[in-house]
């Protein structure tokens, strides 16, 4: 199958190896700091039991990232992508180890919540550093493999470390010591990513500048003019503006329906706490399942038909799914609406990474990708807004299933012109 030999052919790569290593290793380590905090957040029955305290949650969470993803980006273009990395990643291990620490102390208050908030902001820096080195690591034509084996391993590997936290947890107890064993894990997991980046030299992963020119000089100056500099390039470039647009209202529809599933395994399903914490995982693996075979059919797809064609397929998809099984607020459908919810996600973001990088100078990727970044949270941030609004505590809302069911269907619909724009046959030469 094309797929396993394309894949074969860009692991073959060792400068791909070096830097596909450092994602995985790094998600790996997410995957457990974040179980660790979801279980000591999100998942006790006394906590977090209306869509406005989880919503509340998400924002205070997730609205940093957006804060400090366009300033990432003007410096991801003006320093070592590599050095972005390692530095990044030891200064995660120094905030993993602080928030241990507090847990174990029973200072989980500002203290507690401020570290978290930090080494969550530093991962959305490292995250657009990988997605910008990654066209200096791969040829033009291998992109579409490249980002359909990257962030899939790395979804993979989060879910394994959210499994290796949960593990952790038994070994440690529910209580803060356990917390903090996963949380000091996590450290170490970010130390490895930090010294697997230390494999590439300091130049390979750009970014790409000849003499350094003036608008990078100015954009160091000027953090938000270098901000513009990047949503002018993306507006010229009309292709990479559609793409993010879709993403904006792909993650935004994603986000609601993740409120929903907290509120179902929280509330309905279960009557929370470990019960919760364990249903709403079996939704996860179901996802991440829909996640990989996205992976996989993505390439194969686009090889056969157009990339815009396979996105508003795949959108339509995801309304169709909606409606057959997140409708019944049936536990046994909600995972299967979990994986094929995972195989839109997926599909979509690696068509829309690939159409991204495709169509944005190197010069510009690092801004392109924050602002990418920025978009991708605070979409989720503004869902957990209207999901407080309109879902109940409960979690069963058909209106809200089908105004997401309508979402989906309207974005497919917006794409449809573009795909058969695609397909039109060019004008004979006269």
């Amino acid at each position: 199958m094309s797929f396993h030999r394309d894949l074969r052919d860009v692991l073959r790569g060792p400068r791909f190896r070096r830097l596909f290593g450092t994602r995985v290793v790094s998600q790996c380590a997410d995957g457990m700091y974040q179980a660790g905090l979801a279980g000591y957040v999100f998942f006790s029955p006394e906590q977090h039991t209306t869509a406005g305290a989880v919503a509340g949650a998400f924002a205070a969470l997730l609205l940093p990232f957006s804060v400090v993803g366009p300033f990432a980006g003007v410096f991801i273009d003006r320093w070592s992508r590599r050095q972005v990395l390692v530095v990044a990643a030891a200064v995660k291990t120094a905030l993993a180890v602080l928030t241990a620490a507090l847990v174990a102390t029973g200072a989980d208050g500002p203290a507690f919540l401020l570290a978290a908030l930090c080494l969550l902001s530093v991962n959305r820096f490292f995250l657009a550093a990988l997605s910008a080195a990654l066209p200096h690591v791969v040829p033009a034509d291998r992109l579409m493999m490249a980002n359909a084996v990257t962030p899939t391993c790395g979804t993979f590997a989060s879910f394994l470390g959210a499994g290796l936290g949960a593990g952790l947890r038994l070994l440690g107890g529910e209580g803060p010591g356990g917390t903090a064993l996963i949380l000091l894990a996590a450290g170490g997991g970010f130390t490895a990513a930090a010294l697997t980046a230390l494999t590439l030299r300091r130049t390979e992963l750009g970014p790409d500048l000849t003499g350094e020119p003036p608008e990078v000089r100015a954009a160091v100056r000027r953090v938000l003019a270098g901000l513009a500099d990047g949503l002018r390039h993306v507006w010229r470039h009309r292709t990479a503006a559609g793409a993010l647009a879709t993403i904006g209202g792909h993650r935004f529809l994603y986000g609601v329906s993740t409120i929903m599933t907290l509120l179902l395994y929280n509330n309905t399903f279960t009557s929370g706490g470990v019960a919760g914490f364990a249903g709403f995982s079996v939704t996860l693996a179901t996802s991440a399942a829909g996640y990989a075979l996205g992976a996989v059919a993505t390439p194969w797809a686009t090889a056969r038909i157009r990339t815009e064609t396979w996105i508003a397929g795949l959108l339509g998809s995801g309304c169709v799914a909606l409606l057959l099984f997140g409708l019944p607020f049936s536990p046994a459908l909600f995972p299967v609406a979990g994986f094929a919810l995972g195989v839109v996600s997926q599909g979509v973001k690696v068509s829309v990474d690939t159409l991204v990088q495709r169509h944005v100078d190197d010069a510009y990727r690092g801004r392109v990708f924050s602002c990418y970044d920025m978009l991708f949270n605070a979409a989720f941030v503004a869902a957990a807004g209207v999901a407080a609004l309109v879902v109940p505590p409960s979690g069963v809302s058909a209106a809200a299933v089908l105004g997401m069911a309508a979402g989906y269907a309207a974005l497919s619909a917006a794409w449809l012109p573009r795909a058969r724009r695609a397909l039109r046959p060019a004008a004979p030469a006269t």
